[in-house]
């Protein structure tokens, strides 16, 4: 198999500024999310060597702004089609402007999307928008999963992405930075609720329920700027792993992703 054969990934930028994710197989180029403006989202492709003319789908997770800043522009400029479930393309048409009709799909929550050699998987997260959904993108025997924006992560979840070779997990914040930072508390409640986001605990304990024999890559992702360091958060993730005897940097690539910078397109 050469690398023209597999499923290749980039973490775009991921924060709770902005996220967008790249996945690219022989057939399609797609965009998990685009919450960034357009002309961002195209120069961070092209640190990648990738060219945004050559994406063909955008799915969208939710409403909230840092997901999809950019989906308007982008589908309107460059013709790509756009996936989001019923609820959340009611609730993001006036924030993305028109899409054309035959650019707008409908990807039911909970369901399956064949798209030539790749299949979307879609799944409910709990988080404080009207039907956020993630993903879990399945490719020949591989799989990535994209899991941000949950204040808990359920079993079902756990079930769904179980054993994935690539995972991009939440660690939003740190609670002892949330607890002791500027935010009032009506905000510092949200996000720790079980509508709001993951910590980095939270992340990390969500890992040891999921990672299994295939997974291979796991990206740590929507970083708070305000809330959490980045060397904060691989050092929590990485020890409770290894305290409970995960092969981290072994078995395993335990990566960091960035608000400004894209990750190197990794084979899957």
């Amino acid at each position: 198999m050469t690398m023209n054969d597999k499923m290749q990934v980039s973490i775009l930028a991921s924060s709770s500024q902005g996220n967008s994710l790249y996945i690219k197989t022989p057939r399609h180029k797609i965009l998990i999310d685009a919450g960034l403006s357009g002309k961002k989202i195209k120069n961070l492709m092209a640190l990648i060597g990738e060219d945004i003319a050559q994406v063909d789908s955008i799915l969208v997770t939710h409403e909230h702004s840092d997901h999809i800043r950019g989906v308007g522009v982008l589908a309107r400029r460059y013709g790509m089609n756009v996936y989001a479930n019923a609820k959340t393309w009611a609730a993001m048409t006036a924030k993305i402007g028109v899409v054309p009709d035959s650019q707008k799909h409908l990807l039911a929550v909970n369901s399956l999307l064949d798209l030539d050699d790749v299949t979307i998987e879609s799944f409910s997260v709990s988080h404080d928008a009207v039907d956020p959904q993630f993903y879990n993108i399945h490719y020949q025997n591989k799989s990535f999963v994209d899991l941000t924006d949950t204040g808990y992560v359920s079993d079902r979840m756990k079930y769904l992405i179980q054993n994935a070779d690539g995972i991009l997990m939440e660690c939003n914040h740190d609670l002892q930075m949330l607890r002791n930072g500027y935010y009032p508390w009506s905000l510092k409640q949200r996000i720790i609720s079980d509508s709001g986001h993951l910590s980095n605990v939270d992340g990390a304990q969500a890992l040891l329920d999921v990672i299994g024999n295939q997974t291979k890559q796991v990206f740590l992702g929507h970083l708070s700027p305000e809330n959490n360091l980045k060397d904060l958060a691989h050092e929590t993730v990485s020890n409770l792993l290894q305290a409970n005897d995960y092969g981290v940097d072994h078995d395993f690539w335990l990566r960091d992703t960035d608000a400004e910078h894209p990750t190197d397109l990794t084979t899957i």
